[in-house]
């Protein structure tokens, strides 16, 4: 009963089956919970959510808003509530503390394959940064680790146009001992489209909202969510912020569940989320 999705009245609900009642076996989905995102999971039931795409507090933040970050009980909550096939997309770096970057991000990613979830891709989020001026090479990326519960039951691979295309290419590279007639005519025609690589670069700051410190380029959630998600599944983000997330689902027709325990974020979402959002309920 808790994992289907349909139009619902809310008060001729609360009113049929109690409010309490409501609140625990009815969700309200193209929302954002102003809550911690373990109190938000706590009402899922489990193998829920189709797809997450959050970007989770770093290191130095861990301290969020006043707020303490949890990661373990986190992602064994994600785990919990994810659809066998469902994908968790985690896009986090590393601070440099003492002179060394943290490792965080690894030591998260291996928690989630302890939770029981596959690495399903190791992908990277390109990004021009602002120069530090330090020691090091400048740091121009972040991690965007796809986890899967299981096989990924949807993949819907993005395609980009082929530099070679039309040009042939011979099956083994011209090794072995074949001769050149029979390596020509094992040759393959390039294809015009070809699967894309898994480091992604953006712009940063291209987004339709500046209020929030850490907002992810809107074309990063959208081509995740395409990626790993149909029309009509539920997208969760447990760190929704400024409603990237909320937002690039949407206009996917996507349903969507926001998490955001920061009050002040919640109402810059809920006003940039404004001039889409439709009323819709889970149960």
């Amino acid at each position: 009963m808790k994992d289907k999705i349909a139009l619902f009245d809310k008060a001729l609900a609360s009113a049929l089956v109690g409010e309490e009642f409501f609140n625990f076996y009815f969700m309200e989905v193209n929302k954002i919970y102003n809550e911690n995102c373990l109190d938000t999971m706590k009402r899922m039931p489990d193998c829920f959510i189709d797809l997450t795409v959050t970007s989770p507090p770093y290191d130095n933040l861990r301290d969020y808003k006043g707020y303490s970050f949890p990661f373990e009980e986190i992602a064994k909550e994600l785990y919990r509530v994810t659809k066998q096939g469902g994908v968790v997309v985690w896009v986090v770096g590393d601070a440099c503390l003492n002179g060394s970057e943290t490792g965080t991000s690894f030591k998260q990613a291996l928690y989630f394959m302890q939770c029981g979830y596959n690495l399903h891709d190791t992908m990277i989020y390109k990004k021009h940064s602002i120069p530090q001026n330090s020691n090091r090479y400048e740091q121009h990326f972040e991690y965007m680790f796809v986890f899967s519960k299981g096989k990924p039951k949807t993949v819907n691979l993005i395609k980009e146009k082929s530099l070679t295309a039309g040009t042939f290419r011979n099956r083994n590279n011209g090794k072995g001992d074949k001769s050149a007639q029979q390596q020509r005519d094992e040759r393959t025609l390039v294809n015009e489209l070809k699967t894309r690589g898994n480091v992604w670069e953006y712009d940063i700051g291209k987004n339709d909202i500046t209020e929030h410190p850490a907002v992810f380029p809107e074309k990063l959630a959208k081509e995740h969510i395409y990626s790993w998600s149909n029309e009509g599944d539920l997208i969760y983000d447990c760190f929704s912020g400024s409603g990237t997330t909320a937002k690039m689902a949407h206009l996917q027709k996507r349903n969507w569940i926001g998490s955001e325990i920061s009050k002040e974020y919640v109402q810059i979402a809920e006003r940039r989320l404004q001039p889409y959002l439709a009323q819709t309920f889970l149960f």
